[in-house]
């Protein structure tokens, strides 16, 4: 679980292919840290797992349904990346409740640039809508947002100064593809609303 407060832009190092799925090798002296085999850490919103760490560096494995669902296989060597540790018991909620489970992948349609902030509006996947609202928050690359407006095919965010100078999204362009998570309490809510299903009636389980 993560808050969607980035704690540090790293740089993917090389992303080697073994058939359909990589190992990707990221710097991050911050993350690296304390890191260990086993350790979540989300990349540009995407929770991976760290094979190894060594020095101000970690390695983690990406399978296709990862590489399918998102966009970290748009990447090349160089570019930069978000990187948040797994929250604790005791870290702050800076944002809001994160999984690191990317829901789809939105484009970047406009930049509007204000005085010190940037509004940016992102196309919204098909099926997304539902979970958005106005004043709810989204993850956008793995950078908890508040959305400012939404539609049927499209969401709008203000970029504050330390979002822009400290997150990729400072240096994203119209038409750069986007990792987002919607609120998981909205798909909870949702089934927990839905009519229960036939077995479960049958089975005396109340929705």
């Amino acid at each position: 679980m993560f808050t969607g407060i980035v704690e540090e832009l790293g740089e993917l190092v090389r992303l080697d292919w073994h058939g359909d799925g990589g190992v990707a090798a990221l710097r991050g002296p911050l993350v690296a840290s304390d890191a260990g085999p086993g350790d979540s850490i989300a990349v540009n919103g995407v929770c991976l797992t760290v094979v190894a760490a060594e020095g101000d560096g970690f390695t983690v494995d990406v399978m296709k349904e990862t590489f399918d669902r998102t966009a970290l296989g748009t990447l090349t060597p160089g570019d930069p990346v978000n990187l948040e540790r797994a929250a604790t018991l005791s870290t702050r909620l800076g944002g809001h409740l994160v999984q690191g489970h990317v829901d789809g992948v939105g484009r970047i349609l406009s930049r509007t640039p204000g005085d010190r902030w940037e509004d940016v509006q992102i196309e919204l996947p098909p099926g997304l809508t539902r979970y958005v609202v106005e004043k709810g928050s989204i993850t956008v690359d793995g950078v908890s947002l508040t959305v400012v407006a939404v539609d049927d095919s499209k969401f709008a965010v203000s970029l504050i100064p330390t979002t822009l100078a400290l997150t990729t999204l400072g240096r994203k362009h119209a038409g750069d593809l986007v990792n987002l998570e919607v609120d998981v309490i909205g798909k909870y809510v949702e089934k927990l609303l839905a009519p229960a299903p036939a077995q479960d009636r049958a089975d005396g389980v109340s929705a």
